[in-house]
């Protein structure tokens, strides 16, 4: 029994003091039992959702993301229990909790549908998972490595590593690519010839790099041929397939390696320009060309054959 010194309260009579004292002893226990149900709700929360999120992580090629998000739930749902047993130990009914809390969440979400939306979202890209964090992605307009993915947002990194938030809701209505699900990709390199060059030596010299290269597939095997007839240059398109992680070096490689390999047999690469010609040394043509103008062509007007006079004898 909780002893109290009632003598700064003459006016109170034994009844309202015992009564006092019972109310104080009540909610003062009441008030503990919380606190200590309180701490141990956010411990239990902390404890299991770890718990579960290494169980998760034990399983072969567990997603990562949505181990992250069961590891949230299982939080949630601890601290959400603690909750409802904290407002009970005050005497809370949790029946008109829960209602009141129904009736409340019906207003929220009218006015949150945007918000409520993004966590739609966010759930069907948890459940379908079209990337995996560390993928390189192309999502609502946006590409980037994936970073972290909650129920409301998706963090991408770009190239050079700037971070862009994306809401849940944009990227899951829009097309999503992903460059790094598939094991292999296809690389393409434009190359142009010269008019004047032999189209068939070309070939043979863009085969060659790529066999050099041990990081190209040789299945399918790659390709070298004429995709188009320029302005300027005969187009050849270079296809090669490699594997996901080494699609840029192989790019930036194949790239260099075939221009030194043009220029070491001599076949030039071409270059828009013009060639002029010049009439009578007054009007011009300009006329475009892929090779590179040796000199002026200049074309002087023809002379007029030379009158034949002829002396008669007198």
């Amino acid at each position: 029994m909780i002893k109290m010194d009632f003598s700064q309260f003459p006016q109170l009579d034994e009844s309202s003091r015992s009564q006092l004292i019972e109310t104080v002893t009540m909610y003062g226990m009441q008030t503990i039992a919380a606190i200590v149900t309180l701490v141990v709700g956010f411990t239990l929360a902390k404890w299991a959702s770890k718990f579960a999120y290494k169980a998760l992580k034990r399983i072969p090629e567990f997603d990562e993301m949505l181990a992250r998000f069961l590891q949230s739930m299982v939080r949630y749902a601890i601290l959400a229990f603690t909750l409802v047993a904290v407002l009970s130990k005050f005497g809370v009914q949790t029946a008109s909790l829960v209602a009141v809390i129904g009736a409340a969440g019906l207003a929220i979400g009218l006015a949150l549908q945007g918000t409520l939306s993004h966590i739609a979202a966010g759930v069907m890209l948890l459940i379908f998972r079209p990337f995996k964090l560390g993928e390189y992605v192309d999502a609502g307009g946006i590409a980037g490595t994936v970073k972290d993915m909650n129920l409301f947002t998706t963090e991408l990194a770009t190239p050079d590593n700037i971070q862009i938030i994306v809401p849940n809701g944009q990227i899951w209505g829009q097309a999503i690519k992903n460059f790094s699900a598939p094991k292999t990709r296809r690389v393409d390199v434009v190359v142009g010839i010269d008019y004047s060059d032999n189209i068939d030596d070309a070939i043979k010299i863009m085969k060659d790099v790529m066999k050099k290269n041990s990081r190209i597939l040789t299945s399918p095997a790659p390709m070298a041929a004429v995709t188009d007839l320029g302005d300027n240059s005969v187009n050849f398109t270079v296809r090669a397939w490699v594997k996901t992680p080494d699609f840029w070096d192989v790019k930036f490689d194949l790239t260099k390696k075939v221009k030194l390999a043009m220029d070491e047999a001599n076949i030039s690469i071409p270059f828009p320009q013009r060639t002029l010609h010049i009439v009578n040394g007054t009007s011009a043509d300009v006329l475009p060309t892929s090779t590179a103008p040796k000199k002026a062509a200049v074309k002087a007007a023809p002379k007029k054959a030379a009158k034949k006079t002829t002396k008669k004898a007198s």
